[in-house]
């Protein structure tokens, strides 16, 4: 039987202990390999790290690839990133490619063709600021089990800009809450949110708003632990204590675990990344 992106979720997080998704975020200047081509260096190096945390039994729930960090590099770059897709699936995690798509209808439909059957992706993340149209195609994948996460308070420093502007009494990230719950309606669970950890108390009022007003559970991908300031145990603390289960939902570090080791001087890469994703489990404290 084909599991749905929320059940692999559940499914991964129970077999692994942990709701840590890591981050996939190649910086050629920071992987400390010697191969000769751009494709070779990140795979070896995503490759030593992933057969790591298997043989220290310390699997991540889920990863998820930024597509802009493979891009950079060119046809090596995305060559590295079929690779790596296919190695995480191998080890059955869950994959969501960071692509940020957003776009008119028959763009829309391009992009979420290209994302879940040329990469193959079980889900990606939508920027909803074109609105119904533009996420459509994506919420009809939803539907046949894919995943898709819509940016709802971002963790970084501008999105107050535009995200906490009040509309109708409301701040606009609460709108966009409201519109993810209604494009969640018919899609079992695999209509999520991108929450950053960076606003603590934002985050709870979307929670706490999903757990109370959505029809289907809304799965919450919240980056911005770690080098962004997050705390990861003050979310666990919050969504425990808004969710019974919070095994459908990710906390994501990135470069504090791909690149742990440039904070101890070592030259085990794998091993300091195995280091920070123990540690990281332990402050999450399932």
């Amino acid at each position: 039987m084909i599991l749905v992106f929320v059940e692999k979720l559940k499914t991964s997080s129970q077999k692994n202990n942990s709701i840590v998704c890591v981050g996939i975020d190649p910086v050629l200047e920071k992987i400390p390999l010697t191969e000769s081509s751009v494709q070779k260096k990140i795979e070896k190096f995503y490759s030593e790290i992933f057969n790591a945390f298997e043989s220290e039994n310390v699997l991540p729930s889920a990863v998820k690839p930024n597509y802009a960090f493979f891009a950079q590099y060119g046809f090596p770059g995305l060559n590295a990133l079929q690779t790596v897709i296919k190695m995480c699936q191998n080890f059955s995690l869950p994959v969501i490619l960071d692509a940020k798509r957003g776009d008119i209808g028959s763009t829309a439909e391009a992009y979420a063709k290209e994302i879940f059957e040329f990469w193959t992706a079980d889900a990606t993340t939508l920027s909803p600021f074109m609105g119904t149209d533009s996420v459509q195609p994506f919420v009809k994948q939803a539907e046949k089990g894919f995943g898709i996460y819509l940016l709802n308070r971002t963790s970084n420093p501008g999105a107050a800009d535009f995200q906490s502007l009040k509309t109708e009494n409301l701040p606009l990230f609460l709108q966009i809450s409201q519109k993810i719950a209604e494009w969640a309606q018919n899609a079992s669970g695999n209509v999520g949110a991108v929450v950053g950890a960076t606003s603590i108390e934002e985050l709870a009022q979307i929670g706490r708003f999903f757990a109370q007003n959505s029809k289907n559970p809304v799965p919450l991908l919240i980056p911005g632990v770690g080098a962004q300031g997050g705390s990861a145990s003050d979310v666990s603390k919050k969504l425990k204590s808004i969710y019974d289960d919070v095994s459908i939902h990710l906390i994501n570090s990135s470069s504090g675990i791909n690149y742990a080791y440039q904070k101890t001087d070592s030259d085990d890469f794998a091993g300091e990344a195995v280091k920070a994703l123990k540690e990281l489990n332990k402050e999450i404290n399932l």
